[in-house]
C-alpha cells in the first residue's frame, strides 16, 4: 500500500509526467489552482522556493509569471500554513483568519497603534500602491509617524486582517494597495463557516495529494474546534461513501477515494527531479518519512557543526523514490552553479541511467538559476565525484 500511496501522491503533485499542467503562464495558474498554494520563501541560495516549485512541474516556467498572475488578479498572496500564493477563486477561505486577526486574536499584532494604521491606510488611499520603504522618514520631525519599522508592522497587520492586499512585488519587496482596489468584483466574499473551511482543506489536500491525514490537514494549524470540524466532515464523507478510511502500519489514518485508488498510474520510467525544501510534495516531513522512508530536515537553521548534509540540501526524486539530496549554491556573480555535496542514499538505482538523467536535470536547473557553468565539489560516496564531473562536463560541451 505504501508504494501505491507514493505513486498516487507523486501523480497528484504533478511529478510523474513532463508537462502535467501544460505550458507557460496558464500552466502556472492551473498548477496553483490544482496544488492549492505555492509556498513563498526568501532564501535565495538557489532560485527561490516558489519559482523552484513551479519550475519543477512546468519546464518552460519563467519567474515573472507569478507577478503577471498577481497583476491579472488570478492569484493572490496570503497565509496558508505559511506565506503563499493562492488561487483567487479560493479567496473567501482566508476570510476567517483575516477576521480573527481584526478581532485581536493574534498576539503577534497586539502592540500596533491603531492611529498609525489609519495614517498608513490614508496615505495608500491618496498616493496609491506603496512599499514599506515609501514610509521611510527623511526628517526626524516626521519620524514618529513615518519611521520604517512601525510602518512595516502596520502594513503587515493591515494585510493580514484584509484591509490591504499585495498588488505586486519589486524583487521581494511587497507593494500594497487597498483590498477594494485589488479584489475582483466577481469574487465570493462570504465568510465560510468552520465546517465549510474544514471541507475546503480536505478537498484541497485530496486534489493535491490523492490522499490525506488529520496531521496533513492540521499542519501548522492549532485549535480543537478545527480538529472537531475536520472529524465531522471526514465522518460524513465516509458514511456517504465518498471517502475511504485506511489503517496502515506506521501511519495515521489515511483518507482517500475509491476512484483515486482505482485509477491506473504508471510508475515513471525516467523521472529525476531536484525538489525545493518547500515543495508541496515534501513539506509534510512526517509523510515523507512514512511513505518514502526518507528522513528530511532543512539544515540551514542549524549551526554549521551540527549539519549532516549541508546548508541547503535539495531532495532528489528518481522515478517514485527519494534517493538522495544535493547541497547546491548558485554563484550568480560568476554564473557558476556548485554542487557542494551530492549524497546518494539508495542502493536500488541503476547508477549509469541515474547519472545520465540527473546531469541533464542539473544542467537545466543551472540555466534556470542563470548559471552557465557547473562544478562538483564532493560526492558521497566519494568514488562518484569524478564520474559526475565527467558527466556534467560532457553535458556542458553538448549544450
Amino acid at each position: 500500500m505504501l508504494k501505491k500511496l507514493r505513486i498516487i501522491t507523486l501523480h497528484h503533485q504533478g511529478l510523474t509526467t513532463v508537462r502535467p499542467f501544460g505550458k507557460g503562464i496558464q500552466a502556472t495558474k492551473r498548477a496553483i489552482e490544482h496544488l492549492g498554494y505555492i509556498q513563498i520563501d526568501t532564501l535565495s541560495v538557489v532560485e527561490r522556493a516558489h519559482h523552484h516549485t513551479l519550475w519543477t512541474r512546468i519546464p518552460d516556467y519563467q519567474p515573472d509569471y507569478l507577478s503577471k498572475l498577481v497583476r491579472e488578479r488570478s492569484v493572490f498572496e496570503y497565509w496558508f500554513h505559511a506565506a503563499s500564493y493562492l488561487p483567487m477563486i479560493d479567496f473567501r477561505f482566508v476570510l476567517p483568519q483575516m477576521s480573527a486577526i481584526k478581532r485581536g486574536e493574534s498576539t503577534y499584532f497586539a502592540n500596533i497603534d491603531a492611529k498609525y494604521m489609519h495614517h498608513v491606510l490614508d496615505r495608500i488611499r491618496i498616493d496609491g500602491p506603496l512599499k514599506a520603504r515609501n514610509f521611510q522618514s527623511t526628517t526626524r520631525r516626521n519620524s514618529k509617524w513615518w519611521d520604517w519599522k512601525p510602518a512595516k508592522h502596520a502594513l503587515e497587520k493591515l494585510f493580514m486582517q484584509g484591509d490591504l492586499m499585495i498588488t505586486d512585488r519589486d524583487g521581494m519587496e511587497k507593494v500594497y494597495d487597498l483590498t477594494e482596489r485589488v479584489l475582483p468584483d466577481n469574487i465570493n466574499t462570504n465568510e465560510p463557516s468552520l465546517l465549510e473551511f474544514a471541507e475546503y482543506l480536505i478537498n484541497v489536500s485530496l486534489k493535491a495529494n490523492g490522499f490525506t491525514t488529520i496531521k496533513q490537514l492540521t499542519h501548522l494549524r492549532s485549535g480543537n474546534s478545527l480538529r472537531k470540524a475536520l472529524d465531522t466532515i471526514l465522518h460524513q464523507k465516509i458514511e456517504q461513501g465518498s471517502l475511504i478510511e485506511y489503517l496502515i502500519d506506521g501511519m495515521p489514518k489515511v483518507y482517500t477515494t475509491q476512484d483515486i485508488l482505482d485509477t491506473k498510474i504508471n510508475r515513471p520510467i525516467k523521472n529525476v527531479r531536484i525538489l525545493s525544501p518547500f515543495d508541496n510534495a515534501i513539506i509534510h516531513r512526517d509523510k515523507v518519512q512514512q511513505i518514502f522512508d526518507f528522513e528530511y530536515r532543512l539544515e540551514c537553521y542549524k549551526p554549521k557543526e551540527k549539519r549532516k548534509f549541508g546548508y541547503f540540501c535539495l531532495p532528489i526524486l528518481y522515478k517514485d523514490r527519494l534517493v538522495g539530496r544535493v547541497d547546491c549554491k548558485a554563484h550568480r556573480k560568476i554564473r557558476r552553479f556548485e554542487l557542494i555535496n551530492l549524497h546518494l542514499e539508495s542502493k536500488e538505482i541503476n547508477l549509469d541511467n541515474f547519472i545520465a538523467d540527473f546531469t541533464k536535470v542539473v544542467n537545466r536547473f543551472a540555466i534556470f538559476n542563470d548559471c552557465h557553468s557547473i562544478c562538483v565539489s564532493n560526492c558521497n560516496p566519494k568514488r562518484l565525484t569524478s564520474t559526475f564531473r565527467r558527466a556534467l562536463n560532457s553535458i556542458e560541451q553538448e549544450s
